[in-house]
């Protein structure tokens, strides 16, 4: 099977993304996410709306049409023990800190991670600096502002964006999980979530968080 119509996909994920906006108003008051258009649009998208899916055509088509953003996705209310918050690295100065791209991924990791106190967070990224990766210098940031380590898998030979999602995908299926929301810069997270979903090749959905 393959998409060879891509402007019929299209057509179909730009209807299916009016009916989620429609439909905003029967979300329940008590969700965690944030409940607007933008994240209801995305939210169809990311399951029923075309890029939930294995093949790359279709991902790629459908993952152009989401409005990348901060805020909080609504995948995380279906299930928050299932969710998985996939926080992505980035490049150490040779001491082994942090960047600032890197620590403004933590902070909106931090954010996601509060308002979902029983998501699980993986660390993705390898290339270690003064013998630090960075998943390990994530990893001890987010202990260092009030994460509890039980919450965090580190994986850590990663050494691009593609084996950031193939070596994490393997630690999702594993916890079987049920979703992931990726965080990452602005300009990096419509490719890191065309990787994760072929990664993941349909098996679950994948949402994406902007660190501002």
């Amino acid at each position: 099977m393959s998409f060879r119509s891509p402007s019929l996909l299209a057509r179909r994920i730009l209807a299916a993304t009016a009916i989620a906006a429609a439909a905003g108003a029967a979300l329940p008051a008590t969700a965690s996410a944030d409940v607007t258009p933008t994240t209801l649009i995305n939210g169809v998208l990311s399951t029923v709306g075309g890029c939930q899916t294995p093949f790359r055509e279709a991902i790629l088509t459908c993952t152009r049409l989401e409005t990348l953003t901060p805020q909080f996705p609504v995948v995380l209310d279906l299930n928050p023990f299932g969710t998985n918050i996939v926080a992505l690295g980035a490049g150490l100065f040779p001491n082994g800190t942090m960047r600032p791209v890197l620590e403004s991924r933590m902070q909106a990791t931090l954010q996601v991670a509060h308002r979902y106190p029983l998501s699980p967070i993986i660390v993705s990224g390898g290339v270690p600096q003064n013998g630090i990766t960075e998943s390990r210098a994530m990893r001890d940031w987010l202990i260092g502002h009030g994460i509890p380590a039980f919450r965090i898998t580190e994986e850590y030979t990663s050494r691009s964006t593609v084996e950031n999602a193939r070596n994490t995908n393997a630690i999702l299926a594993q916890r079987r999980a049920t979703s992931a929301v990726v965080v990452t810069s602005p300009d990096h997270l419509q490719r890191a979530m065309v990787d994760f979903r072929v990664a993941v090749g349909g098996r679950i959905p994948i949402a994406g968080v902007v660190a501002p």
